[in-house]
């Protein structure tokens, strides 16, 4: 396979923070793509728990755990329009992670304004894995914020700092 057939994939989120779900939709997008962009976004308007930065370590940290079945992907910070980011890092796919169908009617009205953006990068909907199709980083942020226990929707490490956020022992 030349270089110009590389497939690139994009998916795009803020991860705060990020959950068991969307490491299922990292590990099976790596294997649809050959290489995989995480892009963690800024967005100006969203007040997040963690910062950007803590958002990707938070992210590597689960490559590096992950690092025997994917290889094939990056973390990269970015801010702005997602369409112009997709552009610069020359993604032929944008991933998406599909939970209910409470998401459908959003993503969809974001692929239409992408495609009109840009009509040479396609967006693929990756359906949650059934054991994740509930699991939402603003669930899991008010669940620890009323002190419930999350342990099962997010990895050991992002447990633990949530646990330090919120104080909880």
């Amino acid at each position: 396979m030349g270089l110009m057939n590389k497939i690139t994939g994009l998916y795009p989120g803020s991860f705060d923070p990020i959950t068991n779900g969307h490491i299922d939709i990292i590990l099976r997008a790596s294997k649809v793509v050959d290489i995989l962009i995480i892009g963690v976004a800024e967005n100006e308007k969203k007040k997040h728990l963690f910062s950007l930065k803590e958002r990707k370590n938070l992210i590597e940290g689960q490559l590096n755990k992950n690092k025997s079945r994917i290889k094939n992907v990056k973390v990269v910070m970015f801010d702005g329009l997602l369409m112009s980011f997709a552009e610069k890092v020359n993604a032929n796919l944008i991933i998406r992670g599909l939970r209910a169908v409470s998401d459908f009617d959003y993503e969809f009205q974001m692929t239409g304004m992408n495609a009109r953006l840009n009509s040479t990068i396609e967006t693929v909907f990756l359906m949650a894995s059934e054991r994740h199709q509930f699991i939402s980083s603003r669930f899991v942020k008010e669940i620890c914020m009323l002190d419930g226990d999350v342990s099962s929707f997010v990895p050991e490490e992002v447990h633990a700092k949530l646990s330090n956020k919120f104080n909880i022992k």
